[in-house]
């Protein structure tokens, strides 16, 4: 039997030490849930926000494939605590499993040049207006599947207005490229940065990001970056992060 963890405190022990700012997500119950093989005395668990679940504690079948009603035919991007817990992801999931790799980045609260991206932001080409995400563009994102993910995981305005932040990038009055907390938790974000393809390779998701981390900054929070590609790399690096490792993850259609 699988449970939901009301006390999410029970398996904070499960994820020490776990730098993954959508985990801490769910152990403060900003958003996301945590589910566990006991109530009181969890030996396993999963945190799920969103597409991600990571899993940590004692490697367990039952564990592994839980899946709470709402994510029964989604995508899903798995994370392992150790390969003990990636081997039993790919035994249960087999031929619906697509192991690859994301791009941790470090979380160093005190290295970014607040003047390069001043500069940064000023450096918006004509016929381009940026704005901060305000309740009428977060309901449009919410519509918009492309850039949905800007908005998606807070149940609703008031929700982002107290644990998110976003920017936008619009040409013609349409969203062309934006930054946003694809999740938010107590001291920060966690970016999710994109371009309409379209629109792409013009610079735009730079000067987005640069003003993410700027009003971030302001509001003593911090805009956690992961990357799932070289490029988000690049861009996060331009931003002024360092990149920190490499690691498995597992994508479940």
């Amino acid at each position: 039997m699988i449970y939901e963890l009301r006390q999410t405190e029970k398996a904070a022990a499960l994820f020490e030490g776990w730098q993954e700012t959508l985990i801490w997500s769910c152990l403060q119950g900003v958003m996301g849930r945590i589910y566990a093989d006991d109530l009181e005395n969890p030996a396993s668990a999963l945190a799920l926000l969103g597409d991600f679940c990571f899993f940590a504690g004692e490697p367990k079948k039952e564990v592994a494939l839980y899946k709470p009603g709402q994510r029964l035919h989604k995508f899903m991007i798995m994370i392992p605590r150790n390969r003990e817990w990636g081997d039993l992801i790919e035994d249960c999931y087999g031929k619906n499993v697509r192991k690859t790799v994301r791009y941790a980045i470090k979380k160093e609260p005190d290295i970014f040049d607040r003047e390069k991206l001043r500069e940064a932001v000023e450096g918006l080409p004509d016929g381009y207006t940026l704005k901060m995400i305000d309740e009428k563009l977060f309901w449009e994102c919410r519509e918009t599947e492309w850039c949905r993910d800007w908005t998606a995981q807070y149940d609703d305005y008031a929700m982002f207005k107290k644990y998110g932040l976003g920017v936008i990038i619009e040409k013609d009055g349409q969203p062309v490229s934006g930054a946003s907390s694809y999740s938010g938790y107590n001291g920060g974000i966690e970016i999710e940065i994109d371009t309409r393809e379209d629109y792409r390779r013009r610079g735009l998701a730079y000067i987005c990001g640069a003003k993410l981390i700027l009003e971030c900054l302001k509001r003593g929070w911090y805009p956690s970056w992961d990357a799932h590609n070289r490029g988000s790399v690049a861009l996060a690096e331009k931003l002024g992060y360092h990149f920190d490792y490499e690691y498995t993850v597992y994508e479940i259609i």
